[in-house]
């Protein structure tokens, strides 16, 4: 598990902020456990198999969140960096139950 401090997600009101760092043309849809950034931050690795192109790698990438945490697609926004690599997402839920769910991916990662 990540230090807290560098934990990529955190409590929100009704939900989770996620921070990942995506591989789109990834080879396959994937998630790779925490990664910390130059600048201290933590992330999550995902990849996927879509091309970044018209928003196909996004929405694949929340599909591929939903999926692993077991909640709707719907439920999974893009919040930030649309067009960057590293991107932050927000899940709608309860929010000690999702940040289990994460903490079980990200330890298989």
């Amino acid at each position: 598990m990540a230090a807290p401090d560098r934990s990529p997600w955190s409590a929100l009101t009704g939900g989770v902020a996620l921070a990942v760092r995506l591989t789109p043309k990834g080879g396959r849809d994937a998630i790779g456990g925490i990664e910390t950034l130059a600048d201290g931050r933590g992330v999550l690795k995902a990849r996927v198999r879509a091309a970044p192109s018209e928003g196909a790698a996004n929405d694949a990438l929340c599909r591929l969140i939903a999926k692993a945490m077991g909640v709707p697609a719907r439920d999974v926004l893009l919040a930030a960096g649309a067009t960057s690599r590293v991107k932050r997402l927000v899940i709608a839920g309860d929010p000690p139950r999702l940040i289990a769910a994460l903490e079980k991916i990200a330890a298989k990662g």
